[in-house]
């Protein structure tokens, strides 16, 4: 439940942006935009992506400087020039792309910059005593001398928000931070969020996910192409958000899909991983239909996905492409039959992130006829292909020569989608292909697995998300601790029916 409380309501703004500008080489990224924070509140930003959300919290975090408007702290003009002159006044952000060293350990993380010292020597006792008492003040399960590289991505999330509580912040900026975190994890961070609103703290928070923002948000302003749009309560309507976000009703977010299957293309029998995160996985799909694999994070939907595109090693059990018995390909081998896997973590497998949208988009397809002639690169018909797949995702800006790295989460998610259309394939697996994306990009990848399973191909679609499931998938698998708990098909495919297959089962 949003706590929309009077206090919060009452009290009177921490932070403001008035009239904010941010220009890059003649884009204007954020247009004369006003926004105000209360102590005391969680204040949901929300867009699309490419809107103008990550380019103000940078700004209001010191991380850049705006090119005209004014910021107002506890109603003084203050001139933000670094990050360590927010953080001096007290606000702290963990941002998408993290800011830790990963050769250090945890602990050095925590306090880098603010090192413990004892005779001018860094005091690492006393460094280690006071960074393990964070993270168990906080619930995070984690040690504090692991190296952060050892570190799971959510690990090194919570790692992020541990550093941003190291000190009392005054205000606290979060973008997308559930992204990585379990639903446990979840609710820990949400429970803390709690506890800095009733200290008074003032929380600016990011998030895509509608159930996040009526669980804990207060307000949401809403932004669009850089300007502001409209300040909201949170228990606004979901179709409301939507409609001010993209300028369209949430009932035109997920397309019909016609089911046509086929022969079966992708066929797992009987498959055990050697991590043991699978176990005995049986499951088909069929050309011409979308089959989902649903199931809490952890429950071996993800671990099955990665085992069949030869990322996990198959103990047990057998997976065949086209009837072909395909076990302990690699992933090159599997791409070349015909099967294509969009992993959930761009940045760290789907995408390069320091080279071009051009070169990401061709990688698949190097050697391939579009790409080559008599084996060496055909660079102006390679260039042609990949603008003419970036122009069908919409990729905005339409700089192709650009860094990856510099572009927006929604429009790297655009380039992933583009990369797998580079070459030919006849059966697709996406893995949380919407996380971090807002809603009318995945609109934009809703209809792209359309139009896909209209062409004849089998998609397997392996998401967290329950309304892409129930709305996607004509056949829906249900993982449970490693295995296929439930199979069902059409009218079966109610919320009901697929959650009551998420947890264990006690026997009698």
């Amino acid at each position: 439940m949003a706590a929309n409380d009077n206090r919060a309501a009452g009290a009177g703004p921490v932070l403001e942006a008035l009239a904010v500008t941010k220009e890059y080489a003649g884009a204007r990224a954020l247009d004369g935009v006003d926004f105000e924070l209360r102590g005391g509140e969680v204040h949901v930003l929300f867009g699309e992506n490419g809107a103008g959300k990550s380019t103000l919290i940078s700004i209001l975090a010191g991380a850049r400087r705006p090119s005209a408007g004014r910021i107002r702290f506890r109603g003084r003009t203050v001139r933000l020039d670094s990050v360590h002159a927010a953080r001096r006044l007290g606000i702290r952000a963990v941002f998408q792309e993290f800011s830790l060293v990963p050769q250090m350990s945890v602990e050095e993380n925590l306090f880098l910059g603010a090192e413990k010292t004892r005779a001018g020597l860094l005091h690492k006792q006393a460094l280690r005593r006071q960074a393990q008492a964070l993270l168990d003040r906080l619930h995070f399960d984690i040690d504090a001398a692991r190296r952060v590289e050892t570190l799971s991505r959510a690990e090194q999330q919570m790692v992020e928000i541990a550093k941003a509580f190291g000190e009392a912040p005054a205000v606290l900026i979060l973008d997308e931070p559930t992204a990585s975190l379990t639903d446990n994890e979840t609710g820990i961070l949400f429970g803390l969020i709690g506890e800095l609103k009733a200290s008074g703290v003032g929380v600016i928070y990011i998030t895509h996910r509608m159930g996040e923002i009526r669980r804990i948000g207060d307000r949401v302003t809403v932004l669009r192409d850089g300007r502001y749009v409209a300040t909201v309560g949170a228990a606004t309507a979901d179709e409301e958000l939507v409609r001010l976000m993209t300028g369209r009703a949430i009932s035109e977010i997920f397309p019909a899909i016609e089911s046509a299957p086929g022969e079966v293309a992708l066929a797992v029998d009987q498959v055990t991983t050697a991590s043991g995160g699978v176990r005995g996985a049986s499951f088909h799909a069929r050309r011409g239909e979308i089959v989902g694999l649903a199931g809490l994070v952890g429950c071996g939907k993800s671990e099955v996905a990665r085992a069949i595109y030869g990322l996990e090693k198959i103990r047990a059990g057998q997976v065949r492409l086209h009837g072909e018995n395909v076990n302990g390909l690699r992933p090159a081998k599997m791409l070349r039959r015909g099967l294509f896997y969009s992993p959930p973590d761009r940045r760290e497998e789907g995408l390069v992130m320091m080279r071009s949208c051009h070169e990401n988009i061709a990688l698949p397809a190097l050697g391939g006829a579009g790409f080559s002639s008599r084996g060496f690169l055909n660079h102006r018909r390679g260039a042609a292909t990949t603008r003419r797949l970036a122009e069908k995702f919409r990729l905005s800006p339409m700089r192709m020569n650009r860094a990856v790295e510099f572009f927006s989460g929604g429009n790297q998610q655009k380039v992933m989608l583009a990369k797998c259309q580079a070459r030919a394939a006849e059966a697709f697996i996406f893995d949380e292909p919407t996380v971090g994306v807002d809603v009318g990009t995945r609109s934009e990848i809703y209809r792209f697995m359309k139009e896909l399973c209209d062409a004849g191909a089998a998609v397997v679609l392996v998401s967290s998300d329950l309304p892409e499931i129930l709305n996607l998938a004509h056949r829906v698998y249900v993982f449970c601790a490693g295995e296929v708990r439930a199979e069902l098909a059409g009218p079966a495919i109610t919320e009901d029916r697929v959650l009551a297959n998420f947890f264990h089962r006690e026997s009698a």
